[in-house]
């Protein structure tokens, strides 16, 4: 029968959370469900905090403001990456452990929600995050972000029983009622959905019920494809199975698309050989373990139910498609067994008017539970997280934590190794030092240069900040790195989430004026698209509007200055196919101008070169790697210059000076590197062959 009196199922108060030593020894057991009515409008997170105890930790850790979480979190030293562990300590065995806790636990009784006491603490204005599971209910998904989750996110996790019959219509409606209620509650919070497979399929229908709500959906896997998946195949064949057989159900359910064996298996890889068979053999365990008991409490009938009910979840969310205008992460598997969700994917996107996909082309059905996946990074990394109802690229950041940093860095360590970066900075006597330690340490601080080809020179530089100076880098970057295309010829959004995740945002006089009050370290490229996209024998040129653009704004909060150059594109690569040769060809020009109108036109208004903001991929043919050599010159302050420089033309001098030490510093760099006996790929190897591969390799005299 359907549930009639939905409830909330938290986590005891009572209950010392055990996430400090990743629950090893814990099982579902802690939880210590407490079911209380829904009527009596009291949310997960209200119940867990009433022990006088807890509520003063959490009173306290509330106290703290979102900027001083931000310095906490920023003050971790990130200068030796390689040491750094993985956040997530969960294992597949832990997971199948509680799933089948809680199963046994909650075998009866309508859904409810749940909030596991690992999700923490959470800022006040942290916005809401409701999980919907997929068909087997247990809502235990998102099992290994449920500790990364909760500092950003209040969280709550739908647990449908095993054995429930609630009707799909009716799943719908529960989920709309507790939105409702949290949107009257905070009108102005938005509430994000995590839906996955039969989740989706919900989470779609409530955002098409409720258009007036702020909804933030994202799905993984979502079952609106079921039609043409391998579990409707299922259907008859459990319609006519004897019920001898349905003990082999679950097995044939869960198994069908090989993951939790492929999972353990590539988890195992992760160990020393003599480990391997060990881990193996406790995760399969644990995981026969787990559908043991499922098939003990989920007959034929009831698994015949479920699959009636996602094929009528994909119709009904399918037909509503239309109505669902809201902002949607979509994450899909390119070796998803069950379900076409790569197909799907390309389907969703071009219906949803404000989605936007991620791909994870070597992950299978089960993506949260994936070893190399991260939801709170994939949220991040999207600029899909916000407190309020629209996105402040500036006070919603949340910067990368050190795993985040970590990953990044090893995913660029050829640059770092092929371009061994020379960094050189100016102390305030004049003195040029190698190093950064020129570099001022308090904010604002304004960094003004030179755009490389392509933008080459960025994952070095914003690299070393972190490692050497502890300053994240918040790069202005042109608004096609943030906005969707409108016919999909410019790069996947995807391909910028790495800019995003380490603070970049798109250029804006408001979001300037939001990093220079807010004391940030902000990179600014007055060049921008022209420079970053020049042509032949323009390399090292500066393309500068015409006009002071940063001048006064800096003054205004008493920024500093830092002018810089940076040279080595021409030792790593040679432009042979530039805009001028493609604009004779016609399909490439039309290409180009149709590429063109796809992203946000910037500087109409200015006259010159730097007008000229057409967008078009150069041909480079790569050589035997050089050397990048980067010099910061000495910081120019306007603290006390606010008044003087209200003045344009005052202004204006201040710009063309430090577009006049930009150009210095090229040239300094472009002569000093003739001196460097290790500006060669090959000299360097042979150095760090016989001093050692973490050496640092000597440059010019300074």
């Amino acid at each position: 029968m359907a549930a009639t009196g939905p409830s909330l199922f938290v986590a005891s108060p009572l209950v010392t959370s055990t996430a400090g030593n990743s629950g090893r020894n814990r099982s579902l057991s802690s939880f210590r469900a407490m079911a209380v009515s829904a009527d009596q409008k009291s949310s997960p997170a209200t119940v867990a905090t009433r022990s006088t105890e807890n509520g003063r930790w959490l009173e306290e850790k509330n106290r703290k403001g979102r900027k001083e979480e931000e310095e906490e979190l920023t003050s971790i030293i990130y200068s030796n990456p390689r040491e750094i562990t993985d956040e997530n300590g969960k294992t597949l065995r832990e997971y199948f452990q509680e799933c089948k806790d809680l199963m046994i636990q909650s075998k009866a009784g309508p859904p409810r929600w749940f909030t596991p006491l690992e999700c923490g603490s959470h800022a006040p204005d942290s916005p809401l995050l409701l999980f919907l599971p997929g068909i087997d209910g247990i809502g235990l998904g998102l099992f290994k972000h449920h500790h990364k989750l909760g500092k950003i996110f209040e969280i709550w996790c739908l647990h449908i029983p095993v054995t429930d019959k609630t009707s799909f219509t009716d799943l719908v409606k529960l989920v709309e009622r507790t939105v409702r209620s949290e949107y009257k509650r905070s009108p102005d919070r938005p509430i994000y959905i995590v839906g996955e497979s039969l989740g989706a399929c919900i989470a779609l229908d409530v955002a098409a019920r409720n258009p007036d709500v702020d909804l933030v959906l994202i799905f993984a896997n979502p079952a609106t494809s079921f039609s043409r998946s391998q579990l409707q195949s299922l259907i008859p064949v459990l319609q006519v199975m004897p019920d001898q057989l349905s003990l082999y159900v679950p097995y044939l359910l869960n198994l069908a698309s090989g993951d939790p064996l492929r999972m353990a298996f590539e988890i195992a890889a992760k160990f020393m050989p003599h480990q391997i068979v060990g881990d193996l053999t406790q995760d399969l365990v644990a995981m026969l373990s787990y559908l043991s008991v499922l098939a003990g409490m989920l007959p034929r009938e009831t698994l015949l139910w479920k699959l009636e009910m996602l094929k009528s979840a994909s119709s009904c969310a399918n037909s509503h498609l239309h109505a669902v205008k809201n902002q949607a992460l979509l994450l899909c598997s390119g070796k998803d067994q069950l379900f076409p969700s790569e197909e799907e994917a390309q389907r969703l996107y071009r219906m949803l008017p404000k989605c936007e996909k991620r791909v994870f082309e070597e992950s299978g059905h089960f993506l949260f539970l994936e070893d190399g996946f991260d939801l709170v990074t994939a949220i991040k990394g999207a600029s899909f997280y916000r407190h309020g109802k629209y996105l402040d690229y500036v006070s919603d950041y949340i910067p990368p934590t050190p795993y985040e940093f970590k990953k990044i860095y090893e995913s660029n360590r050829w640059v770092l190794a092929v371009t061994s970066p020379v960094m050189l900075s100016t102390l305030e006597d004049g003195k040029v030092v190698r190093g950064l330690a020129g570099i001022p340490s308090e904010g604002p601080v304004l960094y003004v240069g030179y755009h490389m080809l392509l933008g080459f020179e960025l994952a070095p530089l914003v690299l070393q900040f972190l490692m050497e100076r502890n300053i994240l880098l918040r790069g202005i970057a042109h608004p096609m790195m943030f906005t969707r295309a409108k016919e999909g010829r410019m790069l996947d959004l995807g391909s910028f989430d790495t800019y995003r995740l380490m603070g970049a945002v798109p250029v804006s006089g408001s979001n300037f004026y939001k990093l220079l009050s807010s004391k940030s370290h902000a990179l600014l490229y007055p060049g921008g698209v022209r420079e970053a996209l020049h042509r032949k024998g323009e390399e090292y040129k500066l393309f500068w509007p015409e006009q002071s653009e940063f001048v006064r704004m800096a003054s205004r909060f008493g920024a500093k200055i830092v002018p810089f150059g940076v040279v080595g594109e021409d030792d790593v690569g040679e432009l042979v196919f530039d805009y001028n040769d493609q604009m004779q060809i016609p399909s490439l020009r039309t290409f180009i101008k149709e590429l063109t109108e796809e992203v946000v036109h910037l500087r109409i208004d200015a006259s010159g070169e730097v007008s000229n903001q057409d967008v078009y991929l150069p041909g480079v043919v790569p050589k035997l790697p050089g050397r990048f050599y980067y010099y910061f010159g000495k910081p120019i302050e306007t603290k006390e210059r606010k008044e003087e420089l209200r003045n344009r033309e005052r202004a204006h001098e201040v710009y063309l000076h430090v577009k006049t030490e930009v150009e210095k510093c090229i040239a300094y760099l472009k002569e000093k590197r003739e001196e460097d006996p290790y500006r060669n790929l090959m000299t360097r190897l042979v150095y760090q062959a016989t001093h050692g591969f973490k050496a640092q390799v000597p440059t010019f005299e300074l």
